[in-house]
């Protein structure tokens, strides 16, 4: 996609800053996932009800994922043209990519439609799926905080493309050709699955795996410990658990009653624990062992899965993904606005700051 990319930066004016690219894709990643949400909360308008969603909304999302893409390919190579790179530039970067790697996922959830008896993915095949994909991200930044090199494969570029010709191809052509077998009985979803978990487990991991072991042959690993550079994956192992034991236990059944809200609340979770995995990795300090967020998920998993909570247990996932929502943004407005202030820069201008 480099050929792609180096036309496009060049139409950027100089004056724009790097972080204001970054965020613009972002938003239009948040835009397209609620516009999306209003016409299928449920995840059963392109199963149950085809059509429910215009056609509109599918070529949209085409439009904003790549959008998306290309700003975020973009934003460093501005940063280098402008010599603009700051560290807060790249904690913006990936800490909103740790975000917007969930909303990809949910968005392209609602194109495959939650099974319906006959066609689409069941919610828990969604669990899975979106666990996944964000184990592989946190497997990233793992690296990067035991050797310092960010190895990303094609996997990232691989699910873009995927992802704008379904959109591309849902709006074209319809939902049904998600319901309809591909190849020997199996459907679209199946294959895309598939081919997840394969990627995942036969390459994704295994070179994050090898990249640590070179670096441990050429001694260049960050930490010397075992245990400190098994740290940052206690806090995320945890949070996963957790979260399958509600999804498994809940007698009433959570994951199937309010599947886009507790996905929701799993992006935000995970995007909120990798980001202070990615600030000790920049900052070369040690995460801390337990996330906070695992004590009042802890206290409501026992209460929703022991009966406590009976009807009111949606009630109290509603509360909860809302409070984990507003502390991951505190967070991010937080620690933006304390870099901007240290590095003496504003965090959307090249301008400078006035030192008082």
């Amino acid at each position: 996609m480099q050929p792609i990319w180096n036309k496009i930066i060049k139409i950027v004016p100089l004056w724009i800053a790097p972080n204001l690219l970054t965020f613009s894709g972002f938003v239009m990643i948040l835009f397209n996932y609620f516009l999306i949400s209003f016409y299928d909360w449920d995840y059963t308008a392109s199963g149950t009800s085809p059509g429910r969603v215009p056609t509109w909304v599918w070529l949209f999302s085409a439009f904003t994922t790549f959008c998306a893409y290309a700003l975020d390919s973009i934003d460093g190579k501005h940063a280098r043209r402008t010599q603009s790179s700051t560290p807060l530039g790249e904690l913006f970067d990936h800490g909103l990519d740790s975000w917007a790697t969930s909303i990809f996922v949910l968005s392209f959830f609602s194109v495959c439609s939650r099974d319906n008896g006959k066609t689409g993915v069941s919610v828990y095949t969604m669990y899975i799926y979106l666990s996944i994909v964000l184990f592989n991200f946190m497997c990233s930044h793992w690296e990067k905080y035991n050797t310092g090199v960010l190895f990303l494969p094609w996997g990232y570029d691989i699910s873009q493309v995927v992802l704008i010709a379904a959109y591309l191809l849902t709006g074209t052509v319809g939902v049904e050709v998600w319901q309809k077998p591909l190849l020997f009985g199996y459907y679209i979803t199946d294959v895309l699955v598939i081919l997840l978990i394969g990627f995942s487990l036969f390459l994704s991991f295994p070179q994050t795996l090898y990249n640590i072991h070179r670096a441990h042959l050429k001694k260049t690993l960050k930490n010397d410990s075992l245990y400190e550079g098994l740290l940052p994956l206690v806090s995320p192992l945890l949070l996963f658990v957790l979260l399958t034991v509600w999804v498994v236990l809940s007698p009433s059944n959570i994951l199937a009653k309010q599947p886009r809200l507790f996905l929701w609340m799993v992006g935000v979770a995970f995007s909120n624990v990798i980001c202070k995995v990615i600030v000790c990795q920049m900052s070369s300090t040690r995460p801390e062992p337990l996330h906070w967020f695992l004590l009042p998920l802890a206290l409501l998993v026992c209460a929703a899965v022991s009966g406590l909570l009976g009807p009111a247990e949606e009630a109290a996932l509603g509360i909860l993904s809302a409070l984990l929502t507003a502390a991951h943004l505190h967070y991010g407005l937080c620690v933006g606005r304390q870099l901007s202030e240290h590095l003496n820069i504003y965090i959307f201008s090249l301008k400078k700051r006035v030192q008082e």
